[in-house]
């Protein structure tokens, strides 16, 4: 299934404001035991990550690294600024993007929060994007899903039918794709949309304190929502017969909602970060990968480059660079990098109070590093690379992102040794990435360790939730010519554990 048939089946799409609620408290309220139904905290967070292995299969899926981890730096900074943001099953929480023009976010089952390419390219200021983000971790922390599934007292993993049904009916909206799942799901479309209206006003009140906690203008949301009301028109455009399925408030009465929220509230002002402005322009690039597209995307960059304010145009300048490497022009690419930094270069006598924290540095340091890597490169460019690597790892420890090209320069320059000790180490560190394993199994295959290579690739398939395939790798592992005893003690051990994984999956699906 696709992406959006994914998401509007199990996902709450963005939503309005409600009326004021003691606005200036951090206090975040939890659910009774009555609330929380049938479906467990340990079900829910299950739930979420099957949808997720689908969503990562798509190909609107943006699984492009400096975008991920600006949503996660972002959306977990949220988290962590409002007490109790994680809800009472304390979530961890994940941010995405997929590519769609439409102005909405959504959030899964067990703390997965998903963006649309339009919405990020419509904010214009992270106020805005933090609203609706804010929302969405709303939901989650106060376990909405859980709740409506609750209720329903029926399987908790939503039945194919139901999911096809909704991704036929999101053609027309995503309001209508919840009423039609929950229909399926053998409870009256009137009441699971009374819940959804709940939902959205619980979720409301607690967006808005997450919001205000994390220190972001509070009008941004007002600002976003009259931007949804113009240009979107979401909810004057459903089919006759599917009108009455919507499940939220016009769009004017969430904006007017809030202003009375808003009023009672002294306003911040905040400055966006750098790395915001880059994203949307790296999104810009990537929504729309056809000649058509990359030609409005040139044309928004080339408007921009007009607006007076340094970070506008450093984002254009980015964006035209990442446009020119993905259509193969490197001198261009380089050249408006150049631009950009230099855009964003501290001028002389003049005070700034730019931080390390999310200025930019790192993201125009992974497009340098594209660049070099980019294929026609001669030599010399990829052995600079490896230099500016090594630095921009040390710079920026941290980074998810430069860490994964930082091991991607070592295997393409040829120092497979130096690679695969790395890449060893950030996967027992970070045992929830399968991108380690695919790249050491890259590092192993160059190096001809077929059995190590096929060991890797087992850990991917695990992460991606394929546990036969992972099965498979072993037994390939276990035949290769070079596996030595040690390997085979670790491979025997390894597939005794998946084999019981698998054998307790089969007699939960029994149990449904």
């Amino acid at each position: 299934m696709t992406v959006l048939a994914l998401c509007t089946a199990a996902a709450f799409a963005v939503a309005a404001p409600a009326a004021p609620q003691k606005p200036d408290s951090t206090y975040l309220p939890t659910l009774g035991d009555t609330a929380r139904g049938d479906l467990s905290p340990v079900v829910e967070r299950k739930l979420g990550e099957e949808i997720m292995r689908d969503i990562r299969r798509d190909r609107d899926y943006l699984d492009d690294e400096p975008i991920l981890e600006y949503l996660n730096n972002f959306g977990n900074a949220l988290v962590s600024a409002a007490p109790g943001a994680r809800g009472e099953t304390n979530s961890d929480f994940y941010f995405f993007a997929v590519r769609d023009a439409a102005l909405n976010a959504f959030a899964l089952p067990g703390g997965f929060i998903g963006a649309h390419s339009g919405l990020i390219i419509a904010a214009q200021t992270e106020s805005e994007l933090a609203g609706v983000m804010s929302h969405e971790i709303g939901h989650v922390s106060q376990r909405h899903i859980a709740r409506m599934l609750g209720q329903q007292k029926q399987d908790v993993l939503l039945p194919l039918a139901s999911m096809i049904l909704a991704a036929l009916a999101a053609k027309a909206s995503s309001d209508a794709a919840m009423g039609v799942l929950m229909g399926g799901q053998g409870l009256a479309i009137q009441r699971q949309l009374n819940f959804s209206r709940d939902a959205e006003r619980e979720a409301d009140r607690v967006g808005f304190q997450i919001m205000g906690a994390g220190g972001y203008d509070t009008t941004g949301m007002v600002a976003f929502f009259r931007r949804l009301q113009s240009a979107s028109k979401l909810y004057g455009e459903l089919p006759v017969g599917l009108s009455s399925l919507s499940s939220h408030p016009l769009t004017q009465e969430r904006i007017v909602d809030m202003q009375a929220r808003i009023r009672e509230l002294p306003r911040k002002q905040r400055v966006d970060s750098l790395d915001f402005h880059l994203v949307r322009a790296r999104v810009r690039v990537l929504q729309d990968p056809s000649e058509q597209g990359r030609r409005e995307a040139r044309t928004a960059f080339e408007t921009q480059l007009k607006d007076a304010h340094r970070q506008q145009q450093a984002g254009a300048q980015y964006g035209l660079a990442y446009l020119a490497l993905k259509q193969g022009d490197l001198a261009g690419a380089q050249g408006w990098l150049d631009k950009a930094r230099a855009t964003m270069k501290p001028r002389e006598g003049v005070f700034t109070t730019t931080s390390n924290v999310g200025d930019g540095a790192s993201m125009f340091a992974g497009l340098a590093l594209e660049i070099k890597m980019a294929s026609g490169q001669p030599p010399a460019v990829l052995q600079q690379a490896v230099a500016e690597a090594e630095q921009a790892r040390q710079r920026f420890p941290l980074s998810r992102a430069i860490a994964h090209q930082y091991a991607e320069v070592l295997i393409a320059s040829g120092k497979l040794d130096d690679a695969a000790r790395f890449l060893r180490d950030q996967a027992q560190q970070y045992r929830e990435e399968p991108k380690l394993h695919d790249m050491l199994a890259k590092t192993y295959a160059k190096q001809g360790k077929i059995a190590l290579q096929h060991m890797a690739l087992a850990e991917s398939y695990v992460l991606a939730g394929a546990l036969p395939a992972a099965v498979d790798q072993l037994n390939l592992a276990r035949k290769a010519s070079d596996v030595s005893f040690y390997d085979q003690s670790v491979i025997d051990a390894r597939e005794r554990e998946l084999q019981a994984r698998q054998k307790a999956e089969k007699e939960e699906e029994k149990e449904r």
